[in-house]
């Protein structure tokens, strides 16, 4: 990238943009809809704001599809080793009964399907800090690209 002069305005922007994303705490799709509204207000004015929303955004867009597709897998993965340690015999009076359930019961796809649901929290907890991390490169005038990150919009 071009080594221009950053204003002390574009970093604190630029990190703003960043810290952004954690707006999904208090509005829903905050994390979308806030950066992106502050990338296009100032993306012509600067580059270097330019960069810095394109990365937030593509970085929450391929949070969200990671999110999704082991979402997908451990769903399914889950219920349905649950649903199979029980028969449909076991029903009565419309409550369910789980005489049957054991660990040992819970092997192969079900143990799959919590290592997804584990990853997914992991993913979260590695969100927060890679958008901590580039806000604060952002404000050091830095160019971050955060990893593992699809580039939807270049």
């Amino acid at each position: 990238m071009e080594t221009l002069a950053i204003t002390k305005h574009e970093k604190n922007y630029a990190s703003i943009t960043h810290l952004s994303a954690f707006s999904k705490f208090f509005v829903p799709f905050g994390n979308y809809i806030i950066p992106i509204i502050l990338w296009t207000t100032k993306k012509k004015e600067s580059a270097f704001v330019d960069f810095h929303g394109k990365q937030i955004i593509n970085f929450q867009l391929s949070v969200l599809l990671y999110t999704i597709i082991m979402g997908i897998v451990a769903i399914p993965a889950i219920v349905g080793t649950v649903l199979g340690n029980f028969s449909w015999n076991e029903i009565e009076n419309g409550n369910i009964v789980l005489d049957h359930m054991e660990i040992n019961n819970f092997v192969g796809l079900g143990i799959f399907g919590f290592i997804c649901g584990a990853c997914i929290v992991i993913l979260k907890i590695i969100e927060f800090f890679y958008i901590v991390y580039g806000a604060i490169k952002a404000s050091e005038g830095q160019y971050y690209n955060y990893p593992f990150t699809i580039n939807f919009l270049k």
